[in-house]
């Protein structure tokens, strides 16, 4: 079937200048595999059933926007955490910031080099969760990405990482256009810890394959921010053995605009699959959260988990479902959308789904959207909070239910504090 000429137009534009990286057979076989998935789908429009809350324009234009640099003078996420930095200006690898690629437990390098190898586990990766995560919502950017970028980390943990990896992303250049792809591989009974902050470029598009085995675990936090104009995409594709967890949470503040999209599949019993967000934004804000779970083992358990603080016109997205397969039984799924609005400017646009073809389970979603509650207020203003402070507690209180899916007790407080900070500056 042809594709209609707006999505045609579209992606021939986008895809007019760009060559596929050079590198070995399987990695080029890889790349044209995703072109081909690219041609065939075509790149979004808000036509798209699931684009049509949030405008992709930005995203898929020849040029990236530019984005003022903002210069930040806080210390950066993490910092007072033992850890493994890796450092990438505008999308390109800075070894010279970036600590020695060893660590015990841990197999680490450059997308850029193993590409470039004739063997490599990473073969049985690259593009294939990406490829599976295409049905039943196709997602053409993330194929996009899987096509031409030219690097990233890729990581097998064989045991328990000695301290968690940090993906450090700086932007230096107003028009800078990354692409960056991970393939991480958790071996059985493996566990790592992967953190990841700053702005990345002007326009950003990462894609992570993470793929989790029997008894595997796979932490993640990550923080989106600080430059106001910046825009990004960011897609992870995850397949969990039997008994293994993925616990996944994201902070984002400032940016044009942010898409988030998590796709997770549930292959072995008894896995646990979280995934949480918390967003504050204002003002020319638009923030995007799409998730797609699918259950497809028994016993397993999943949770969605996102909040929104909205100001000044900014707008939050959320897209989630839960998709549980014929013989899932057991499953336990939660998902909860929430946002608070501190003005009637904002705007919250929510579309939470269930798909259910087993008749064990306990599946729930939510999604409400709402202001600040007044008697909540009004007691604080009654025993001497000034009205901006009790604001702020109730802000952050509202936000506390998806900081709780954060494991590490030092990373949750790091990030209460960087809420704090951002709402006070805007008092």
């Amino acid at each position: 079937m042809a594709l209609p000429k707006l999505k045609q137009d579209a992606t021939a534009a986008r895809l007019v200048g760009l060559a596929l990286p050079q590198g070995s057979a399987w990695a080029t076989a890889a790349r044209q595999e995703a072109l081909a998935r690219v041609a065939a789908m075509g790149l979004p429009t808000k036509r798209d059933e699931y684009w049509r809350y949030t405008d992709p324009a930005s995203l898929i234009a020849p040029q990236a926007p530019a984005a003022a640099v903002f210069e930040n003078t806080e210390q950066p996420p993490f910092d007072a955490i033992d850890r493994l930095r890796v450092v990438f200006v505008d999308g390109v690898f800075d070894a010279a910031a970036s600590d020695p690629l060893e660590m015990a437990g841990l197999e680490i390098a450059r997308l850029a080099d193993v590409t470039q190898l004739d063997v490599h586990w990473a073969k049985d990766l690259m593009g294939q969760l990406e490829t599976a995560g295409q049905s039943p919502v196709e997602r053409p950017i993330a194929a996009l990405n899987t096509a031409f970028a030219t690097d990233g980390i890729v990581i097998r943990a064989t045991g328990k990482a000695a301290k968690p990896v940090n993906l450090i992303y700086l932007h230096r250049d107003e028009n800078s256009d990354a692409q960056l792809h991970h393939l991480i591989k958790i071996e059985a009974g493996a566990d790592l810890t992967l953190l990841e902050n700053g702005p990345a470029a002007a326009r950003f598009s990462k894609v992570a394959e993470v793929d989790i085995a029997d008894g595997g675990a796979f932490h993640h936090v990550r923080t989106q921010g600080r430059d106001h104009e910046r825009r990004a995409f960011t897609a992870c594709f995850a397949r969990l053995g039997a008994e293994s967890t993925f616990k996944s949470f994201t902070l984002t503040v400032n940016g044009a605009l942010t898409r988030n999209e998590t796709v997770l599949t549930l292959t072995g019993d008894n896995a646990v699959a979280h995934v949480a967000g918390a967003c504050v934004g204002d003002g020319a804000f638009h923030h995007d959260d799409t998730v797609f779970v699918t259950h497809d083992a028994l016993s397993c358990e999943s949770r969605q988990v996102f909040k929104k603080v909205l100001r000044n016109g900014a707008t939050g997205v959320f897209q989630g479902k839960i998709l549980v397969k014929e013989g899932a039984q057991k499953t336990d799924g939660y998902q909860i959308s929430q946002s608070l609005l501190l003005d009637e400017d904002s705007q919250f646009l929510a579309k939470p789904e269930l798909e259910i073809y087993a008749d064990d389970v306990a599946c729930s979603h939510g999604s409400t959207s709402g202001a600040i509650d007044e008697t909540a207020l009004f007691y604080l203003r009654s025993r001497g909070v000034p009205h901006k402070q009790a604001t702020d507690l109730l802000t952050l209180a509202f936000l506390a239910e998806a900081l709780d899916e954060i494991e590490d007790p030092a990373l949750a407080e790091d990030l209460q504090g960087r809420l704090e900070g951002w709402l006070a500056r805007r008092r």
